[in-house]
């Protein structure tokens, strides 16, 4: 099957109404340790004219070893950019579906900073689920768009700037704690990290809240 390649035709066509684009993805909504990171990517009719950055594809279909440097272009490409977390404290304090508006709260005010006006931005969110209204409700438009990381230029560069962000933190986070091999599973599911979770317990990293010992293997 061929890999989709994202344009900015959605972009351009919804920058005829709007001033502004933020693109928002998200990364770790279901690891076991670890924050959770939205990438937020700040998109104008000028950027919109540009060439899509060479490589750029939703973070999960860019091998782990080219992220970097298609997130370096896709930071370079977008007029402004940022990433939010949550922490997995938060994730138990609120629950994963509000600590996502959180981390996208923050990226957002973090990208857009004094230069941008988010309340004259159209929002774009991957998936089918808006995470964003509950943390800010009435203040910003948002709209979700199921496949926009594999379809949209600007949410595929949100979502390799999370990962690539997310993934880092996870491996300077592993050395404090090997047995859970946090810089291979980066805090999902692995065969590995549950067995270390059965043997050691949880980190002060992990989701405590979540029913950890029964979670499915992801690889």
């Amino acid at each position: 099957m061929a890999v989709v390649e994202p344009s900015l035709v959605l972009e351009r066509r919804l920058l005829r109404d709007h001033p502004l684009l933020i693109a928002l993805d998200e990364v770790g909504r279901g690891a076991l340790a670890g924050p959770v990171a939205v990438g937020a990517t700040v998109v104008d009719a000028a950027a919109a004219r540009r060439r899509v950055p060479r490589g750029l594809r939703d973070s999960k279909l860019v091998p782990e070893k080219r992220r970097p440097e298609v997130a370096e272009r896709a930071g370079a490409w977008a007029p402004a950019s940022a990433v939010g977390w949550a922490a997995s404290s938060e994730i138990d304090e609120v629950g994963i579906m509000r600590a996502l508006g959180l981390a996208a709260s923050r990226a957002i005010v973090a990208a857009c900073g004094d230069a941008w006006d988010a309340s004259a931005a159209l929002v774009i969110l991957d998936g089918n689920h808006d995470y964003v209204s509950a943390v800010h409700p009435g203040a910003l438009t948002v709209r979700s768009i199921i496949k926009a990381d594999r379809d949209c230029a600007s949410v595929a560069a949100a979502s390799v700037l999370a990962k690539v962000a997310r993934d880092a933190l996870m491996v300077g986070l592993a050395p404090q704690f090997p047995d859970y091999q946090w810089e291979r599973n980066k805090g999902y599911a692995s065969l590995e990290h549950r067995d270390a979770i059965r043997r050691g317990g949880l980190t002060p990293h992990h989701r405590s809240s979540w029913a950890i010992a029964g979670a499915p293997t992801l690889f």
